[in-house]
């Protein structure tokens, strides 16, 4: 048995999670927030049989959809204290899964 968990953008949350119900994929859904952007997120937690990881992912990865973004980035501290918001284009979106092990699995 594995557990998964898939970090997902909020905007595609909704079309995994509806996915995953209509596969009858037992699911939690956690909300998360990522580090860098500190946008939301929503973290899928999936335990399964090992033969339907596969499975699982190609579901979550038909539904992440990758997108870009423009996002300000300041960088006063290069420029000795000229602070000109400088906006790059960055890739969100998609999928962050990990598959790991279990143990034991009961259910009380």
């Amino acid at each position: 048995m594995k557990m998964i968990f898939a970090i997902v953008n909020n905007d595609d949350a909704p079309d995994v999670m509806k996915t995953l119900n209509q596969e009858r994929i037992p699911v939690t859904k956690l909300a998360s927030t990522g580090g860098f952007l500190m946008k939301g997120n929503t973290t899928f937690i999936s335990g399964v049989e090992d033969n339907m990881v596969d499975h699982v992912i190609e579901l979550i990865k038909e539904h992440s959809k990758r997108r870009t973004q423009l996002m300000p980035i300041d960088y006063s501290h290069y420029n000795a204290g000229v602070s000109t918001p400088y906006p790059v284009e960055i890739t969100i979106g998609g999928a962050t899964v990990f598959v790991v092990d279990i143990e034991k699995y009961e259910k009380a």
